[in-house]
């Protein structure tokens, strides 16, 4: 079975970063950066560590894990996570080499119900968690604290 990692991440700016993907007949869709779990990878935490850093050169403190979604083929672990820095520039992830793949365009997201129904988050189920976390003030904890 796959196991996948993906990650809220907050931002000192009480936003989340979400990817952009824009794909040739298709709808924009965001989602969470993060990817597959590999062999090598030491644990969950270490294989969304490794996500973290190929796709956005970022470095995450995770603070706990979210939810879970399970599928006959694949399991889906999503932690929350704060992020002070990152350079979607430096990203070095072998998808972004392949043109066929669309585009990836790192945006930030107000963390706010709002902010999410402006965009489509895939999944779907995970966005419905991040509204309910946002409503029962779990993201708030998960925040950094404003300077």
């Amino acid at each position: 079975m796959t196991q996948r990692v993906r990650a809220v991440l907050i931002t000192p700016q009480h936003t989340m970063l979400a990817i952009k993907r824009i794909r040739p007949g298709t709808p924009a869709y965001w989602v969470l950066p993060g990817g597959g779990v590999e062999d090598s990878d030491e644990s969950l935490e270490a294989a969304l560590h490794r996500e973290v850093w190929e796709e956005i050169a970022g470095r995450a403190e995770i603070t706990g894990l979210l939810h879970t979604m399970d599928s006959d083929s694949e399991q889906q672990y999503f932690y929350l996570a704060r992020i002070e820095e990152w350079n979607f520039d430096e990203r070095s992830g072998p998808e972004f080499t392949r043109v066929d793949r669309g585009e990836y365009l790192l945006e930030e997201i107000p963390l706010t119900a709002e902010g999410l129904d402006a965009i489509d988050l895939k999944p779907e189920e995970i966005a419905d968690k991040i509204r309910e976390s946002i409503a029962d003030g779990r993201l708030t904890t998960a925040a950094p604290e404003r300077g």
